[in-house]
């Protein structure tokens, strides 16, 4: 079995002018997807308040494979939740004031956190994570591969300073940025991957591209989740097979399954 951890953003999505309430967030869309694997172990590590939101996110994972007892309970703190806005066509938008989200934003991990992380074998993490250099450091010294959501970030020359410490480095991008992911692949080990939404996705490997179509969908209900879910179906894939197309294959299905309802599973 792999021992797979997931952190930190745990969290509500509130879909405004619904009655929908959806748990969501990098770390943990990613957990639920990754446990569809019978292969993985997978953990969440991150950090709820004790409130409605934290109960909420719980017993909407309680049927999933998902460890979540590295999971801290701040008394006084109020759960991460995004109110999150849909257009006519089912993409999400947001406004300056949606997202409450100090307890996981700035979550810096304790001693047990980090001795739990570097004693496993896959780590995922988002890039805006506070805790993300700390992170990147216990990567310079321990084996664990690591898969890091750079979303829609674009500053490429910081980006690059972590490229050689990361094992699946991933972005949703536009065609415009795959030259320089393409670079990137040709300096450093890992797979460089890039979601293009309904153009598909591309990765880059040794300077090597590999290309799936997007799957076509009838109806696309909600965006949210949608590259977790890949990005949990690429990464998982791979590392049980081993091979970048049938891991982006996998990782497409999932999006497409998750475009089809609210929230990111």
């Amino acid at each position: 079995m792999i021992n797979l951890v997931a952190l930190p953003c745990l969290c509500v999505d509130v879909f405004d002018g619904t009655d929908e309430l959806r748990a969501g967030g990098e770390a943990l869309n990613f957990a639920v997807h990754a446990s569809k694997f019978e292969e993985l172990n997978v953990s969440i590590l991150g950090a709820v308040g004790q409130d409605f939101y934290a109960k909420f996110i719980m017993d909407s994972i309680s049927d999933k494979r998902i460890d979540v007892s590295h999971v801290r309970v701040e008394k006084d703190k109020v759960t991460a939740n995004n109110r999150t806005y849909l257009t006519a066509d089912g993409d999400r938008y947001y406004k300056d004031d949606s997202w409450t989200g100090d307890i996981v934003d700035k979550m810096i991990l304790n001693q047990d956190e980090l001795d739990f992380i570097k004693n496993s074998e896959v780590v995922f993490v988002h890039f805006w994570a506070g805790c993300f250099g700390q992170i990147i450091d216990l990567k310079k010294n321990n084996n664990f591969r690591l898969a890091v959501d750079f979303a829609e970030y674009r500053n490429f020359k910081d980006m690059e300073k972590y490229a050689p410490y990361i094992d699946y480095f991933m972005i949703s991008g536009e065609e415009s940025i795959l030259p320089i992911f393409e670079a990137f692949s040709k300096k450093y080990k890992g797979l460089f991957n890039v979601s293009l939404a309904d153009k598909g996705s591309v990765t880059y490997y040794n300077g090597e591209k590999y290309f799936v179509k997007a799957n076509e969908v009838k109806e696309v209900i909600d965006t949210t989740g949608c590259g977790d879910s890949y990005h949990a179906g690429l990464v998982c894939s791979h590392l049980i097979k081993g091979d970048i197309y049938e891991a982006m294959r996998v990782g497409t299905g999932f999006a497409t399954e998750t475009l089809s309802h609210y929230g990111g599973f």
